[in-house]
């Protein structure tokens, strides 16, 4: 696998697709990973049409091996278990100075515990709510992060 994404992110839902689309608009190489996989393909034949630097994935591994490293992960899911999930989903096949970045607006202690959790294994954690909606997702959404310097 040939690592050319700048940033891969997981969650395909409308707030996950245009912020994915709002980043390749601005110049990043995005990977793409969704539970249901089918929603990959949907959005790379959809709304992602066209678009060659959007690469789908249909595995955790493959997603992984889109990244250049150091890999910026952002997880679009939903907050509580499902972002701790996929976080061991996707640590074995990261290394120290990787980035995790949950941009689903989680509970500040969960992020909090997820930093700790991280740093002890080299990867650094950032917890960043994402505001504004779909539009906001697309053309320009207010980003609050927090946690790893």
């Amino acid at each position: 696998m040939k690592q050319t994404a700048d940033i891969g992110l997981i969650g395909l839902a409308v707030m996950g697709q245009n912020l994915v689309l709002n980043m390749n608009d601005n110049g990043y190489a995005v990977a793409v990973f969704n539970r249901t996989v089918s929603k990959v393909d949907e959005f790379l034949g959809d709304a992602a049409k066209g678009r060659a630097t959007i690469f789908g994935a249909h595995s955790i591994e493959e997603f992984a091996g889109l990244l250049k490293r150091p890999r910026k992960v952002m997880l679009m899911v939903k907050a509580g278990e499902v972002v701790d999930q996929f976080i061991e989903q996707v640590l074995p096949f990261l290394e120290p100075g990787d980035v995790i970045i949950d941009g689903g607006n989680s509970h500040y202690p969960d992020s909090t515990r997820r930093t700790r959790y991280l740093k002890e294994k080299g990867i650094l954690f950032i917890g960043t709510g994402v505001s504004g909606g779909e539009e906001g997702a697309r053309r320009g959404p207010s980003i609050m992060p927090g946690g790893n310097p």
